[in-house]
């Protein structure tokens, strides 16, 4: 194959001329028009940071889903919850949850914690070495937290943790990052803190920004321990009654199925002991313009189940690492920007309330997708739903 290159402009790379050389170039290789493609309504000007080579869009359809109730301390009352997803019965599995969660009062939503790292690792001649260096990061705080912070208007160094190995320390950088998501944020600031760390240091010092410790878009223990974003809960209680009649399972027979699947969830050593939370984080964060790789930390989820002395049902989620963000990065592009004003959740002061919605979502399609196969309706509903018709 010939090593034809991307047409590119470097002068004008967003504007109508080159847009269309590309669209021809990417048509000429596939034999056909990119007429759906090349199809879109945003202003390709608005895309510099967020796309390079930009070609056209890939349109995904948005359903709605709603009224979501939601009894949170940032979000509080009812929310339509658009969901981009190519998945039938998803949207409708969601807005069943929902109803359910809705006529039983509502789901309570507490954010716990809310951080984000980057996580340098320091190397040194022997343990000791490193043992001292972790002594001298610890009395010199204040001066490696103003090193960070000089870089950013909405960052602040909360913390840093410490983990020794042989001779080398991993540290975790723990910042709060205002309404963006913030991975570019924390990257900068630890670099200036690090920077600073070696020119201060009394010995000598090596470092690597990143020890694979923060675990960037992967999931993992030591972030569903310590929280890496938003750590959120959402949970109900739901009446013996309502669920039999909306669910057509009983509530003993779900907390049973619940057991069984935790047992499974063990044996399977996954991070998550639910149905399916990458469902409808996938979607929402797909509709309103989040980083869709961040799925892999913020689907994440630990669920906890009761069956209470009178045959109510208490269900709850815990997100221990969802990574959203109100502004910045894909959130103030057009059609994900109105998604996001859709629940009154774009710009300054919006994000915890978005991620209660996220994780209310979350346990709306938990206990749909959980009835659905105790009342042995889950693969009808695929049936139904869930295929091409011709």
């Amino acid at each position: 194959m010939s090593d034809v290159r991307v047409p590119r402009d470097p002068a004008d790379d967003y504007g109508d001329r080159i847009i269309k050389e590309r669209q021809a170039f990417a048509a000429e290789r596939r034999g056909s028009e990119l007429t759906n493609v090349g199809h879109f309504s945003l202003d390709p000007s608005s895309l510099p940071g967020n796309v390079e080579s930009f070609l056209g869009v890939a349109q995904v359809p948005i359903g709605l889903a709603g009224p979501l109730r939601v009894n949170g301390e940032h979000a509080d009352g009812d929310f339509y919850v658009p969901l981009a997803t190519t998945e039938g019965t998803l949207v409708a599995s969601y807005n069943r949850g929902m109803k359910l969660c809705r006529e039983a009062g509502g789901i309570t939503t507490t954010v716990l914690d809310d951080k984000m790292q980057r996580a340098p690792v320091f190397s040194f001649d022997n343990a000791r070495e490193a043992r001292a260096f972790g002594v001298w990061l610890d009395e010199h705080f204040g001066e490696v937290k103003a090193a960070a912070e000089a870089t950013t208007s909405s960052g602040r160094l909360l913390e840093v943790q410490q983990f020794s190995v042989s001779k080398l320390l991993y540290t975790r950088f723990n910042y709060s990052t205002g309404d963006a998501a913030g991975q570019n944020l924390t990257g900068k600031a630890t670099f200036a803190a690090c920077a600073w760390i070696k020119q201060n240091y009394p010995g000598e010092v090596h470092f690597l920004l990143e020890g694979q410790f923060a675990t960037d878009k992967k999931t993992s223990v030591v972030n569903m321990l310590h929280t890496r974003g938003k750590r959120v809960v959402a949970e109900i209680t739901l009446p013996k009654q309502l669920v039999e009649e909306q669910m057509h399972v009983s509530t003993d027979k779900l907390y049973a199925a619940r057991m069984k699947g935790q047992l499974g969830s063990i044996m399977s050593v996954t991070n998550n002991n639910g149905n399916h939370s990458a469902n409808g984080i996938t979607a929402m964060f797909i509709a309103t313009g989040q980083d869709v790789a961040n799925v892999a930390e913020s689907s994440a989820m630990y669920g906890f189940s009761e069956l209470l002395p009178n045959g109510d049902f208490y269900a709850s989620v815990t997100l221990p690492a969802l990574i959203v963000a109100t502004y910045g990065g894909g959130t103030g592009l057009a059609t994900q920007r109105e998604c996001l004003e859709l629940m009154d959740c774009y710009g300054a002061g919006k994000v915890r309330k978005l991620a209660e919605i996220v994780a209310a979502t979350v346990l709306a399609g938990e206990l749909s997708l959980g009835s659905a196969v105790v009342a042995e309706e889950w693969v009808q509903a695929h049936d139904d739903l869930g295929r091409n018709r011709p």
